[in-house]
Parts: structure tokens; C-alpha cells; sequence
């Protein structure tokens, strides 16, 4: 398959290049001081990643401790309330703590202790990528600092606790809006003044250069699994594979597996209240090329240049950017980016859950009503999800703000 001149066949080997740059997005946009402490990890990853001790520990933890692979389901009683398409749905909920995120948490913990560190930071929205973490972190026996949006640690009680009950210590953010822009902006500043006893564990494909490719590959298992049980289960490809993305690690790895297939690639960005600068968090959608955090991608900026207010009823939505990668990916056009509103992500939030059994995450519910619009508009098909995570810490915000819901 070709995309605008780019063999997509040998594009691993390509994307991110040297300077970890996808095209003209990613590099590594940081302090001077920390430069050193970036080509560290960089040549500590780059020494392991290939490394028979370090791919054997990563599989074994992955069977052993974490549940993979995790399974495909088929959403029968859901696609026949939709017409003829049927809806399948890669269940990351499974994956133990419930959300795709151990898949690098644990990938990014091993390589810590590979390079004699004794303490892991992070920043967190939802608080899956700070569960994640705080369990990586009691696994291998490190200190771990969790810096979350006061806004968010009120939505997200549950895996606060989690996270506490891990050993983790919390660290509330209350500048700004309070929400998962703040918290990066916390932790970076920490892991400034301690990165030459800790590395910061980015909970996305995000941030300077490795880290967009280091995430992507940790999560391409995501990929490389379901296109594997989708071929065993149905002998052919989906149609259609959809994520959700927010800084986009679910849907980096996700689509991994299928970028050279043909197969249709929609990614789903959070529109919230609309499409009014500061009701959304839709970078890809309505953002312009800009630098944050490190790196340069698609980005919403106020009338300053400065990253914009954003907003989304999934905390782990709500970034005013997305990864270098998917900015790549739109550009070229491999991947269409939608957008799903709230009352469309909760509404798919019930639906999952009533028809199916599953209470998804409201991150992953975008995607869940990506497939259901989708489902409607097509005659046939497949269209296969990647259901990045569970509902267990957002049902109390649901049932407090929306309360529960007719079926429709």
C-alpha cells in the first residue's frame, strides 16, 4: 500500500527517523539539561529493544501477569439493533487494570530498572496511566509520584484509591484548569529537577522523542493481537478498526497491526460541548501545527498561540494535542479522523453496557459511537473496535451527571 509517496510496507523501518520525527511532527523540543537525560533513555532503549532477555521478561510478564492476549468480542445483540454490519470489539478492558495502558506502563518500568533508576513519575487524566504505573511500579519495586488535575481526582475517585493503595503517591495538581494538560505541565517540571534518579513514564504517545515511537511499539501488541483473532475468528480482515484518541496510544498501537492493510483506519477525537474553541478537545480535527510538551503536532492554541482551553467528558480525552504520529497519519491520509460529542459517547456508554454486558470507559465509548454511526450509514460489513478500557471509574460521574439513562 502507498499514501502520498510513502511505502507503507516498509514504514516502520522509516517513521520516526533518527531525530524522532514523523514527517515534519515529533522531535524533541526540550531544556538543554534535560537532553542528556532524553539520549539516556534513548540508547538504553535502543540497546534492549532487541535484546532476547528483555522481549522474553516483556512476553512473560504479559502472559504471566498482565492476562495476554486479551480476546475478541463479538458485539452480537448490538449490531442486530444497528441492521447487517457486525460489531466486534478488542477487549483492552481485560488486560489486567483494566485499560490498555500496562502494555507500556510495564514495558517502561522494565526499562528503569534495565538503566538503575529508583523512582518512575507520570501524569495521569483519567487515571488509568497512573494505575498502571503505580501497579508497574510496586511490580518491580520502585517509588512512584502520580501528578493528577484536582478536577480529575474528583471525577476519577476510584482509581485514585487504586492508585494509593499501590503504594503511589498522588500529587494534585491545581494550576489552570486542573485537568491532564496541567498535570504533564506539573510533571515535566518534576522530572526536571530529579531525572537523574527517575525517568518520567509518558502515559501516551506524546512528549519528546523516543517516547511517541517507545509507547507505539509497547502498545503495537494491541495491533498485531487483534488482527491475528480477527483472521482466526472470521477468516478475513474488518472493514473498519476505530479508536479513540486523546494523545492516542490505544489507537497508535491499534492501528499499528493494519497500516499496511486494506482496511479503513477512523480514529475518534472527543468534540464535548461542540465545536466552539474550548468546549472540545478535537486537535486533529480543528487544531494548527504547534509545539508543546516537547514535540511538535497538531495543537489547539488561544488568540495567543499558547495551547488553548480544551475540554471532554473523558478525562483521559482531554489534551489540546495528539501525538506526532496520528498528525502524520492525518496528513497523509491513511487515517480519517471524527469526532463524537458527549451526549453521543454516553449515550454508546449505555448501549455497550446494556446490549452486551460491558461497561465501557467513556474514552472508549467515543469509539463505541464511531461504530454505531458507522454501523447505521453502512449496508454490510465488519467494523472491529478497539475497547481500550473499562467503565468501573466513571459509572458514579455518569450516574451523578446524566443519571441512568432510557435505552433508545
Amino acid at each position: 500500500m502507498n499514501m502520498n509517496g510513502i511505502d507503507m510496507e516498509t514504514y516502520f523501518k522509516h517513521y520516526p527517523d533518527e531525530a524522532g520525527f514523523f514527517g515534519k511532527y515529533g522531535g524533541c523540543y526540550i531544556a538543554p539539561e534535560l537532553q542528556a537525560a532524553m539520549a539516556e533513555i534513548t540508547e538504553a532503549y535502543f540497546t534492549i529493544c532487541k535484546s532476547d532477555r528483555f522481549i522474553s521478561e516483556l512476553r512473560r510478564i504479559r502472559k504471566e501477569f498482565q492476562g495476554r492476549p486479551t480476546p475478541i468480542s463479538h458485539l452480537e445483540r448490538l449490531s442486530n439493533s444497528l441492521g447487517h454490519v457486525q460489531l466486534y470489539a478488542k477487549r483492552e478492558d481485560l488486560n489486567h487494570t483494566g485499560a490498555h495502558k500496562l502494555n507500556h506502563c510495564m514495558g517502561e518500568a522494565l526499562l528503569a530498572k534495565y538503566m538503575g533508576k529508583k523512582k518512575i513519575i507520570a501524569e495521569t487524566g483519567a487515571g488509568q496511566h497512573g494505575v498502571a504505573l503505580a501497579t508497574a511500579a510496586a511490580y518491580f519495586g520502585l517509588e512512584c509520584d502520580i501528578y493528577m488535575g484536582s478536577v480529575d481526582i474528583k471525577k476519577q475517585a476510584p482509581n485514585v484509591a487504586r492508585m494509593k493503595i499501590l503504594g503511589a503517591r498522588v500529587v494534585e495538581v491545581t494550576e489552570g484548569l486542573a485537568t491532564l494538560k496541567e498535570a504533564v505541565d506539573a510533571a515535566f517540571a518534576a522530572y526536571s529537577r530529579e531525572y537523574k534518579d527517575c525517568i518520567y513514564c509518558i502515559g501516551s504517545v506524546l512528549g519528546p522523542h523516543p517516547f511517541p515511537m517507545m509507547v507505539r511499539e509497547f502498545q503495537k501488541v494491541v495491533g498485531i493481537e487483534a488482527r491475528e483473532q480477527f483472521l482466526e475468528m472470521t477468516g478475513e480482515l474488518p472493514d473498519v478498526i476505530t479508536a479513540c484518541v486523546g494523545g492516542g496510544s490505544n489507537a497508535a498501537g491499534f492501528f499499528s497491526g493494519f497500516i499496511n492493510d486494506p482496511v479503513d483506519i477512523v480514529g475518534v477525537e472527543p468534540l464535548g460541548r461542540g465545536p466552539k474553541l474550548g468546549d472540545h478537545a478535537a486537535s486533529l480535527q480543528y487544531g494548527t501545527e504547534g509545539i508543546m510538551h516537547g514535540f511538535n503536532s497538531l495543537m489547539l492554541k488561544d488568540e495567543n498561540g499558547e495551547p488553548a482551553p480544551v475540554y471532554s467528558v473523558a478525562s483521559g480525552l482531554d489534551y489540546p494535542s495528539s501525538g506526532p504520529e496520528h498528525a502524520f497519519w492525518h496528513d497523509i491520509g491513511r487515517v480519517r479522523y471524527d469526532t463524537i460529542s458527549d451526549d453521543e459517547a454516553i449515550d454508546a456508554f449505555f448501549a455497550l453496557s446494556r446490549l452486551e454486558g460491558i461497561i465501557p470507559a467513556i474514552e472508549s465509548s467515543h469509539a463505541v459511537a464511531q461504530a454505531i454511526r458507522m454501523a447505521k450509514q453502512m449496508k454490510t460489513g465488519s467494523i472491529l473496535i478497539n475497547l481500550s478500557g473499562r467503565g468501573d471509574k466513571d459509572m458514579d460521574y455518569v450516574i451523578e451527571h446524566y443519571g441512568l439513562r432510557e435505552q433508545k
